[in-house]
């Protein structure tokens, strides 16, 4: 089967880790023919081009920057990228059929892409992997009006873009719920979970003195404690994630002694949240349990990651929209508890706390947050762990992903 992949995400080796590369070398792995579209962003300094290698065909298309950029070159960036990635389609794939169209939200901008491939491949399923339902999700932290032009204009994009899926994946059962709920015209029975998810890697098996070793020489090269529990908090600092309050709650906790706080990570409040840090770190009479680090290869990420103890997760209380951060993949991966602060909207914390291997507040006033820091301090983190990881394994590995989009073709 030919399967064609979009995403804004740019794609340098099918080997990568991440929710997309792992799940393109399940279709893979499964005898599919795979072909990824993928942007060469402004700032790479690379044009178009075409290559095949470790069993897929990438397809990398230069466009404006639209990722960790300003907003205007991301809007216009995000216009444009349908036709760019609808010219080099022609122009390097217009001699092959496809049976399966997959793409992903951001951006809702793909439908000419989708309805062109569609009219090349009427018999070809178009599925929809819902990662990013905008514009709502802007509206709710105040990017742009409810009544703007800019809602009505997205909003339209967001219709043409569902009606051209013939079936739309959602994270979680809110996410089902949500996009049913706001529309009515879409067959209710073509929304379904088709979660986050990842290839699992075998590295949990070792034993007890090695992993140890490991940690150790982990925390000893980032600077931080062998003996005091570490809370992490990796991935994107930016708008979405609520930072002024993640900056209130390590406020409130900056003087403890019985644990450590991580952030790892960029975005466009890294520089917020790095002001704060740095002002911190002048006053010679503070005992700073925080410590912030730039973004790290995902391979060293994910190393650090399994040296700590507690994943945390930041959302902004303002979301209507229930969003489901992948960073809880790596979490439950390495066996960690999380501690959820989010909007009342979002299933993530709820679903964490009925299946044992998390706690949740409202991301509002930090003392919720301190006394989810006691409560998980007081746990047993180690079962809460096992838990996590055993529900990694029942809802959220490729092959559930894969079995969900499989069963429409």
């Amino acid at each position: 089967m030919n399967i064609i992949f979009l995403t804004l995400i740019n794609i340098n080796s099918i080997e990568e880790r991440g929710i997309y590369t792992d799940l393109m070398r399940k279709f893979r792995d499964e005898g599919h023919n795979v072909f990824i579209v993928s942007p060469f962003e402004r700032r790479m300094g690379k044009k178009t081009h075409i290559t095949k290698s470790e069993g897929v065909s990438l397809l990398n298309v230069r466009t404006l920057n639209i990722q960790k950029t300003n907003i205007v070159e991301k809007g216009i960036g995000t216009l444009l990228i349908e036709k760019q990635y609808q010219n080099a389609i022609k122009k390097y794939l217009s001699g092959i059929s496809f049976d399966l169209i997959l793409y992903s939200t951001p951006p809702i901008t793909f439908t000419n892409v989708v309805t062109f491939l569609k009219r090349k491949n009427p018999k070809a399923v178009s599925y929809l992997l819902l990662k990013d339902i905008f514009p709502q999700n802007a509206i709710d932290i105040g990017l742009f009006g409810e009544k703007s032009f800019f809602k009505w204009y997205f909003r339209r994009k967001e219709i043409a873009l569902y009606k051209a899926s013939d079936c739309i994946g959602c994270m979680s059962p809110a996410n089902v719920e949500y996009v049913r709920k706001h529309n009515k015209y879409y067959p209710e029975g073509n929304i379904e979970v088709a979660p986050n998810s990842v290839e699992l890697k075998e590295n949990h098996q070792e034993d007890f003195t090695s992993k140890q070793i490991e940690r150790e020489t982990i925390r000893s090269k980032y600077g931080l404690p062998s003996d005091l529990p570490v809370f992490i908090y990796g991935g994107n600092i930016g708008k979405p994630q609520g930072i002024d309050y993640l900056i209130k709650c390590l406020d409130a906790n900056k003087e403890r002694k019985d644990c450590v706080f991580l952030v790892v990570g960029n975005g466009t409040e890294y520089q917020k949240m790095a002001t704060w840090y740095e002002s911190q770190k002048l006053n010679p009479q503070l005992h700073l349990n925080v410590k912030l680090m730039d973004k790290l290869p995902k391979e060293d990420y994910d190393m650090l990651v399994r040296s700590c103890d507690v994943g945390l997760i930041f959302l902004d209380h303002r979301f209507t929209i229930p969003n489901y951060p992948s960073r809880l993949l790596s979490y439950l991966e390495y066996k960690m508890p999380v501690i959820c602060a989010t909007d009342v909207n979002t299933d993530i914390g709820r679903i964490a706390e009925e299946n044992g291997y998390g706690y949740w507040c409202e991301s509002i006033k930090p003392e919720g947050f301190t006394a989810l820091v006691d409560k998980i301090l007081q746990s047993d983190r180690v079962s809460m762990g096992e838990r996590g990881y055993q529900f990694l394994k029942q809802n959220y590995l490729v092959e559930h992903t894969y079995n969900a989009i499989m069963a429409h073709v």
